[in-house]
């Protein structure tokens, strides 16, 4: 079963500054029917303008990850972490049992196009923790590259986040596919952050997403030149 969320249902807020798209509900946007899904709670599209950005604010027990798609974002935190973040990286921030953080736009000049998605930990008051990887765009060509998951194995690069989730990354040209296997009782959140693919058949376009549940094997193929990106969610 693929139940197709697309990128205008989402709800839109602007101001000025800060242009959003949200999936999930978040502050001003409220929708019962649109809570999260499974452990994948918020999922923003922001573009920030240069030298803006989200001033020291706190959070706890989440598993927040950020991903740019273009610009750079300026971190920091209580834990002492001052980070600029770019694309083709993953930062990943565990709030557990609390942590103040505030993030702007690194640039005065360019805008930063960026997604932040919270996972719901699978138990409260963790030990706070900050992890920011990077990766060549050539990894995620053609394939998915897997960014966070519960457990790192192998000499790669991985963040590690505290629930059964993993977080993969798959950029696909026109034509491109590749096949990605859920294992049993597990779903997917598919979203398209860039360009256009086809899932199972069924097209997407730039901030579509799908919800799958009841499947085994996903299908993904890029179309209509040059393809797309797409950010995929293996949940519980």
């Amino acid at each position: 079963m693929i139940n197709i969320r697309r990128a205008a249902d989402r709800w839109h807020a602007d101001r000025g500054w800060l242009k959003s798209h949200f999936t999930f509900s978040f502050a001003d946007y409220n929708d019962p029917a649109h809570m999260g899904f499974r452990a994948l709670r918020i999922l923003n599209e922001d573009t920030i303008a240069p030298g803006k950005g989200f001033g020291p604010h706190a959070h706890r027990d989440m598993e927040i990850l950020t991903y740019v798609m273009e610009g750079h974002l300026l971190h920091r935190d209580s834990m002492g972490e001052k980070h600029v973040l770019g694309p083709n990286e993953i930062q990943m921030m565990s709030a557990g049992t609390g942590v103040v953080h505030s993030e702007f736009n690194a640039s005065e000049t360019e805008p930063v196009h960026v997604f932040q998605i919270w996972i719901l930990p699978a138990a409260e008051d963790f030990e706070p923790s900050y992890q920011q990887i990077g990766f060549t765009p050539e990894t995620k060509h053609g394939n998915f590259l897997l960014l966070a998951a519960p457990e790192h194995s192998g000499s790669r690069p991985l963040t590690t986040i505290k629930q059964d989730a993993r977080v993969s990354a798959g950029a696909f040209d026109k034509g491109q596919t590749t096949q990605y296997r859920l294992g049993s009782g597990r779903h997917a959140w598919v979203q398209v952050v860039k360009g256009n693919v086809s899932l199972n058949g069924q097209s997407l376009h730039q901030g579509d997403a799908a919800a799958v549940s009841e499947e085994q094997d996903l299908v993904i193929e890029g179309t209509e030149a040059p393809g797309g990106e797409v950010l995929l969610f293996d949940l519980k």
